[in-house]
């Protein structure tokens, strides 16, 4: 019998495996050459990119002419960016924390707002590194997000005998409105703003759906005995068959925002 410590107890921070990201997640910097297009970034600009993972889109960036620096909480993330891209600057980095001495032309951000907890005080952080009239461009998880694998997998976590409740790992995920909102109130004026579906292959066939757990949701997993995991991931693959798996493939339910905004100038 398990005890009530155990029943209780949340998942601990996120930490990547560079290794399997790159290998099983790819499709998030490459679904993300799309924003580096609503970027349109040009030669000579600074741009900064916002959780910059490994260094993909960072490179993209600068491969447009661009100077660019990345930046990521992650040391692994930053470490594997260093060593695959030496030519680029990358730095460590909370999005909710950080600061630099020059100004940017632009912030860019990838699969990554998300993932931040502290949300004015990103906004707070990408003003103030941008130049007055510099513009915001990011695409993140919106309203709805991965609602069935995430619903799902709190179902089997909870089955399984462990508390984790939904909001333990569903990040942050608003609507266009409460995200211009946000925006607008930090010194931006909103110039773009979508939210779609975007239903995203995942890569391995019928053990898609375990490598996406296992990539994006490990720490809410290892709140279960290795030997149990299995049982858990079978579970939630039971649960969303029918909804996401078509064609010897897996489908994450993504719902995404995309957006782009501009740093007010003041006049006085």
């Amino acid at each position: 019998m398990r005890s009530e410590e155990a029943e209780t107890r949340k998942p601990a921070e996120k930490e990547w495996d560079t290794a399997q990201y790159d290998d099983k997640a790819s499709f998030v910097w490459k679904y993300g050459e799309g924003v580096v297009e609503l970027l349109a970034p040009r030669p000579g600009e600074l741009i900064l990119d916002l959780g910059c993972g490994t260094g993909h889109l960072t490179t993209k960036i600068a491969e447009l002419g661009a100077k660019v620096v990345g930046l990521d909480k992650s040391q692994p993330m930053i470490d594997e960016a260093r060593k695959a891209y030496p030519h680029i600057r990358f730095e460590l980095g909370h999005g909710e924390l950080f600061q630099f001495d020059e100004r940017f032309d632009a912030v860019f951000s990838n699969a990554a707002i998300h993932w931040m907890k502290d949300q004015r005080a990103v906004a707070v952080c990408v003003c103030r590194a941008l130049k007055p009239g510099g513009r915001f461009v990011a695409e993140f998880g919106g309203k709805g997000n991965i609602n069935a694998i995430r619903s799902s997998l709190a179902r089997s976590m909870r089955a399984a005998g462990y508390t984790a409740e939904v909001e333990t790992f569903a990040r942050y995920y608003p609507t266009i409105g409460e995200y211009s909102t946000l925006l607008e109130s930090h010194g931006f004026a909103v110039t773009f703003a979508s939210h779609f579906e975007r239903p995203t292959k995942l890569s391995g066939g019928e053990k898609g759906l375990a490598n996406w757990l296992e990539t994006f949701t490990d720490n809410v997993l290892d709140l279960v005995p290795a030997e149990k995991r299995i049982d858990v991931i079978k579970d939630v693959e039971h649960q969303v068959r029918k909804e996401l798996f078509r064609d010897g493939n897996w489908y994450a339910d993504y719902r995404r925002i995309r957006i782009a905004a501009v740093k007010k100038i003041e006049h006085g």
